[in-house]
């Protein structure tokens, strides 16, 4: 399982990060990235610590820990400076937050997000056809997700990002050691968002793709 969305307790997950990636390594996981929520308010903070976390378990451990952010209900004029703000402290895995149906995100975060430049736009609600074809002409992955709620629109998210060519990846964004997944129960949930098997497949050979440029290398041991 390679999953790139996940919470530690330095934003609102429950697990300090060493004790999340320990957990998702009994589980099965190879990758996991730790991409606690982060604004203006607390981006120096979370860098640093995220990055001194990662570099522990990948000296020490079987499983790669991406150090990451995901950049939560910010002004969308902050956006594109946030981004380069925390690549330039080393962050490698730059998530932003989308328009969830779940939480009262600012109407237009989907666009904005995109012109930023994240990795991965993570649950993007009702995405818009015009938005998913943007996301795709810049190579940035839409996100599938377990979590409840957000996970309301994917569906729409599958459908939409087949119509646009715009790629998907799965994550558990996952806060509680009981929401992080197995590949069996990840598979289900995207043959439950409409994709076919190919289409499966696909998305389990973005998150490796891009797992392995964020590690800068050639393949998953």
């Amino acid at each position: 399982m390679i999953d790139l969305h996940t919470h530690s307790l330095l934003s609102d997950g429950a697990l300090l990060p060493s004790e999340l990636a320990r957990r998702a390594e009994e589980k099965g996981y190879r990758v996991i990235g730790i991409t606690d929520h982060a604004d203006a308010s607390n981006l120096d903070f979370v860098t640093g610590a995220i990055l001194r976390a990662c570099k522990d378990i990948n000296k020490n451990w079987r499983i790669k820990a991406i150090p990451g952010v995901e950049l939560t209900h910010m002004p969308v004029e902050s956006l594109k400076t946030a981004v380069k703000l925390a690549r330039s402290k080393g962050i490698r895995l730059v998530l932003i937050h989308g328009e969830t149906l779940s939480e009262p995100v600012i109407p237009g975060t989907n666009r904005e997000a995109l012109l930023a430049g994240p990795a991965i736009l993570t649950h993007p609600g009702l995405i818009s056809i015009e938005d998913a074809k943007l996301a795709a002409s810049k190579g940035i992955y839409l996100e599938i997700t377990a979590r409840p709620g957000h996970s309301l629109t994917n569906g729409h998210v599958a459908k939409t990002a087949r119509i646009a060519g715009a790629g998907l990846v799965l994550n558990s964004d996952s806060h509680e050691p009981c929401n992080l997944i197995s590949m069996e129960f990840a598979e289900k949930i995207l043959l439950g968002a409409g994709l076919d098997k190919k289409e499966v497949s696909q998305v389990f050979k973005n998150s490796e793709k891009l797992a392995c440029q964020l590690l800068d290398i050639k393949r998953l041991v």
